[in-house]
């Protein structure tokens, strides 16, 4: 039986072209690749004998227990998804899917991109679209100010750019 966890506000159901294929891709590796593997290492182990000592059939188990969860909140979680692929009509307006430069009060650049809760990567500058910072953002324009509560405090930004990329 799992952890219980309290319930929050459930993930926003939006993801973009790319993040899709990349969900996808890794449920399809699971499935077809990796769990075939490890169900061999599994039976091989097996055929060993004693498996209450058998530590490569310990952990060849632990490892497919671990393989079925991620399969099946990617499959879960990928039928619920809303893919965009669309641009929206108005581009001079921040949406999800939008890249965004932003300068702060001291004129430091930073750039980010309104991505679904899934496809978050800050190495990339992919925040989610349930994010503080994306929903201050949402429907702004171009040289519009942007208040901002983080836990280091306040902070005010100026959108300098919005741009959108077709998948």
């Amino acid at each position: 039986m799992g952890r219980w966890r309290p319930t929050g506000k459930p993930a926003s159901k939006y993801i973009t072209a790319e993040g899709y294929r990349k969900l996808n891709d890794e449920l399809q590796y699971l499935w077809k690749v990796k769990r075939p593997e490890v169900t061999q290492a599994v039976q091989e182990a097996a055929a060993q004998g004693d498996r209450s000592e058998n530590a490569e059939y310990i952990y060849g188990k632990k490892q497919l227990r671990e393989i079925d969860r991620r399969v099946r909140f990617l499959s879960k979680r990928l039928d619920d998804m809303t893919v965009v692929e669309r641009l929206p009509e108005d581009q001079s307006r921040v949406f999800f899917g939008a890249w965004v430069e932003l300068e702060n009060e001291q004129g430091d650049l930073e750039t980010y991109r309104l991505v679904g809760p899934d496809e978050t990567d800050t190495e990339r500058g992919y925040i989610s679209i349930d994010a503080p910072l994306a929903r201050a953002l949402l429907k702004k324009q171009v040289e519009d100010e942007v208040e901002v509560r983080t836990p280091a405090g306040e902070r005010c930004l100026f959108i300098n750019r919005i741009w959108y990329v077709e998948a």
